[in-house]
């Protein structure tokens, strides 16, 4: 599996892109068929009224990392490097995705970063792209 990260509008998706993934082929649903997850991390979000105890792990991580693991590509946005949260609900939310990514990271075979549509290897081996 390669992990795709970056910020919002990085370039992660056009990266994928160049591996060969068709945009009929990626997903917002991690659960589904397609063999590319996009943004799984939205399942940890949650009202704030449901985020009573932010300190709880999610029931989903666990899921959701098997899930994701099976996948060829996930693509995930990264959540941690920006003004500290104001509300627990999004603490938890930054919290389970990173723990998430953290996970994932370990599993993948490769793990990518995308900063200003750069592609930059962070474990593994760049995989072969489209020209």
């Amino acid at each position: 599996m390669v992990l795709i990260l970056g910020g919002l509008g990085a370039g992660k998706r056009e990266f994928a892109r160049l591996l060969g993934y068709e945009d009929s082929e990626m997903s917002g649903d991690p659960f589904d068929a397609a063999p590319v997850a996009v943004r799984p991390e939205e399942i940890f979000r949650r009202r704030p009224e449901e985020a009573a105890d932010p300190s709880a792990p999610s029931t989903d991580a666990d899921a959701l990392f098997a899930a994701l693991s099976a996948k060829k590509a996930v693509i995930s946005c990264e959540v941690g490097s920006g003004v500290v949260p104001l509300s627990a609900a999004e603490h938890t939310f930054r919290e389970e995705t990173g723990r998430l990514q953290v996970r994932l990271a370990k599993e993948a075979d490769c793990v990518v970063r995308v900063i200003a549509g750069i592609p930059a290897v962070i474990k593994g081996e760049m995989p072969c792209t489209r020209s």
